[in-house]
């Protein structure tokens, strides 16, 4: 389904003669400029819709959506206990035994509070979600902007819970009947693909963006378990390495927030036994990425901003943590920043990089870290493959994410500081992601 914002006037109204009562100079005048207003918006409508429409071509359209409603009997369910979803759109030709599985981001809630706000929307409910869904980027059915997996298996999983799909709160308080139920939500949809030819794929990806991204790596050793041996399995997580750091205040802001998150949804038994088994003081604590991939088994790929906005915004310099709004304008766009914050922020990239590098540097992990001041770039063919995509090394990600899966060559790219990289895409402070 297309939204338009307006309706187009009809182009009629531009034809219609003025009355008997406007014969006047200057009404007849007055009517004439409206008539060209109108035939103007018209156009520009029309040129929207071609645009549009030109754009779901070269990506490949929409994709119908799929309500799982054998879950709710399973108790896998959403926020206010509608059924899970995802999107599906089937493989073709040497991709029909090929399965990517990707998983929708959209933060967390850790507050009851927080989670009844979200129920309401397509983030706590499948009845609020879109009925069509573009399918782009490394979802995208284009052999030219996604040769490599233009033609498997595409699924996208609505997110719908708000704990990265590790959720599972057996009781249900009558007071808010809040559901909390996100690993549920991820095994059978997982278990549903599976039945539908999954079970028997060649090749099969666990992907995500952000929280989503976040559920690839906690969920990847899991994924790969449940397929054949045989079958070449491997993860990708974009935007999703959220690193245990302390804010600009020297607190523990992200520690806390998703300790709230782990206590409220019951996630610490669906994280990474791998994990938990050795933090056993604080198992909430494999919530964080660099603490899960010390054990990882499955090759693994990711794609993340050195200087990921979201990170930057409520990670280093939540509000919580910044009374007195002095980030405020250095968080909308790093060229406001002060040669102070600049620093503080170059600092912060060298948190991430020990981070994601501590674990060790094996042929089978893969990553793309690039200097934009960004968050989640798979998804986009604007940041997937186009003409102007972030390179690094000449390598834009599409190809980076295709040469490792397929073992064409090793990639680890990390790109050098900000502000470095002229193919970084320009800032848009408008569509920066709200605050935890």
């Amino acid at each position: 389904m297309i939204f338009i914002a307006d309706q187009p006037p009809s182009p009629t109204a531009v034809l219609e003669p003025a009355s008997e009562n406007h014969l006047s100079s200057s009404s007849h005048l007055n009517s004439q400029k409206q008539s060209r207003m109108v035939g103007a918006r018209f156009r520009q409508w029309l040129s929207l819709l071609v645009s549009v429409l030109i754009l779901l071509k070269a990506e490949g359209g929409s994709v119908g959506i799929t309500y799982l409603q054998n879950a709710v009997a399973k108790g896998a369910v959403c926020l206010d206990g509608s059924p899970p979803a995802y999107h599906f759109d089937k493989g073709s030709g040497t991709g029909v035994n090929n399965w990517l599985v990707h998983m929708e981001g959209g933060g967390w809630c850790e507050s009851v509070e927080k989670c009844l706000s979200r129920r309401k929307t397509d983030l706590g409910s499948s009845s609020q979600m879109v009925k069509e869904f573009g399918f782009s980027g490394l979802l995208s059915s284009q052999q030219k902007s996604n040769p490599d997996f233009h033609n498997w298996n595409r699924i996208k999983v609505r997110y719908c819970d708000g704990s990265s799909f590790t959720g599972d709160a057996e009781a249900v308080n009558p007071s808010n009947g809040l559901y909390f139920r996100g690993n549920r939500i991820w095994e059978a949809i997982i278990d549903d693909l599976l039945a539908k030819g999954m079970r028997n794929a060649k090749n099969a990806i666990l992907s995500g963006c952000s929280a989503g991204g976040l559920a690839s790596i906690l969920h990847c050793d899991r994924f790969r378990a449940l397929l054949p041996a045989t079958t070449k399995v491997k993860c990708i997580s974009d935007a999703g390495f959220f690193i245990h750091a302390k804010d600009v205040s020297g607190g523990q802001h992200i520690e806390t927030f998703y300790g709230q998150v782990a206590k409220l949804h019951g996630s610490v038994k669906s994280l990474p036994a791998s994990c938990t088994s050795r933090m056993r003081m604080k198992p909430e604590l494999c919530f964080f990425p660099q603490y899960v991939v010390q054990t990882m088994q499955t090759p693994i790929f990711f794609i993340n901003a050195a200087y990921d906005s979201w990170q930057i915004k409520n990670i280093l310099a939540p509000t919580a943590a910044d009374k007195g709004k002095a980030w405020k304008n250095c968080k909308l766009d790093l060229k406001k920043c002060t040669p102070a914050q600049l620093k503080i922020i170059q600092d912060f990239r060298a948190q991430f990089l020990s981070a994601l590098t501590g674990a060790g540097k094996s042929s089978s992990r893969g990553m793309f870290i690039d200097s934009c001041y960004a968050h989640c770039q798979a998804g986009k063919q604007i940041t997937w493959s186009s003409n102007t995509s972030p390179a690094v090394g000449n390598t834009k990600i599409a190809k980076a994410v295709g040469d490792w899966y397929y073992e064409r060559s090793p990639v680890q790219k990390i790109d050098c500081p900000y502000p470095c990289n002229p193919s970084c895409p320009k800032v848009d402070s408008e569509s920066q992601v709200p605050d935890i």
